[in-house]
């Protein structure tokens, strides 16, 4: 199914079957940053050929978040970034919440109220600020009752950030959660769910994580902005806004590597063109493959 938007791009949901689960790519919408921010280091001539930009130089990014379905386990894969933005940072970000994640879901068939769990990646404004409400003037939670869960570090710098990272972080995301009692931090490896694990590794952002969806070999890996998009799969290929990017390569040299050794399903937060893909090696470097789905 197809979700039409000229502006700012195309929601293209799709859906995979991994270890019982039912993976389906949702879609909270569109927003566009800077390319050199979003490539880093990488040449732009090399990445405008790829990504290419805007007369401002912004390039289209997507807000992928996933629904995880077996039993009764309903699970959104991220928060996406929610249409609390006053006139003056929506012009700056471009953002467009069509589709919103609620209008994706019931797309899908799914209501808001089906909703069981939602797990978070990390807490920067883009990743989670779908998940709270403005109602009668107060914030509220989207999904009433549902847990929340995030990295503990995160939750700690999104309520009371320094000057480098209060840019990435909104204590208004997450302080309805809280009040009520629906956030709870988790740390390293951990069991959300049987087959649902987080991992924590850090380097885009204190406590960013991966999440890997299903058991044994059969398993699909939330990439969150450790890979934000199919084109950034080079390990060297990181972003400016990457807080320790020694960190960053480092759990990206590992993570890609064992994704492509073991033939995980992929699933990209940000590419408005490939929810899904797997990686592969190709000599010294990875290539995308199909998802094969």
């Amino acid at each position: 199914m197809t979700q039409e938007n000229v502006s700012t791009g195309t929601w293209h949901s799709r859906t995979a079957q991994v270890a019982g689960w039912k993976i389906t790519a949702l879609c909270d919408g569109f927003l566009r940053l800077d390319g050199g921010a979003m490539w880093g280091v990488v040449p732009a001539a090399f990445w405008r050929t790829m990504t290419p930009p805007a007369e401002d130089n912004t390039i289209l990014l997507a807000l992928n978040c996933f629904l995880a379905e077996r039993g009764e386990h309903k699970v959104l894969i991220e928060g996406g970034v929610g249409d609390r933005w006053n006139e003056k940072l929506r012009g700056i970000y471009h953002i467009n919440n069509n589709p919103s994640i609620t209008q994706a879901l019931g797309t899908v068939g799914v209501a808001p109220e089906e909703i069981t769990e939602v797990v978070l990646s990390h807490c920067h404004w883009d990743h989670c600020g779908a998940l709270v409400v403005e109602q009668d003037g107060q914030l509220v939670p989207r999904f009433p009752g549902v847990p929340v869960y995030a990295p503990a570090i995160e939750i700690a710098v999104c309520q009371n950030p320094d000057p480098v990272r209060a840019a990435s972080y909104r204590a208004e995301d997450l302080e309805a959660l809280e009040q009520a009692g629906l956030l709870t931090g988790y740390q390293g490896t951990t069991e959300i769910l049987p087959g649902i694990e987080v991992h924590e590794l850090g380097g885009h952002s204190d406590g960013v994580s991966v999440i890997l969806i299903g058991e044994g070999s059969e398993r699909a890996i939330f990439w969150a902005d450790v890979v934000p998009t199919t084109h950034h799969i080079q390990p060297p290929y990181i972003m400016a806004y990457d807080l320790d990017v020694a960190r960053s390569y480092s759990v990206r040299s590992e993570w890609i590597g064992r994704a492509a050794d073991e033939g995980w399903l992929g699933l990209f937060y940000h590419d408005p063109e490939t929810s899904m893909a797997r990686i592969e090696r190709s000599g010294k470097r990875f290539v995308v493959a199909p998802a094969g789905i």
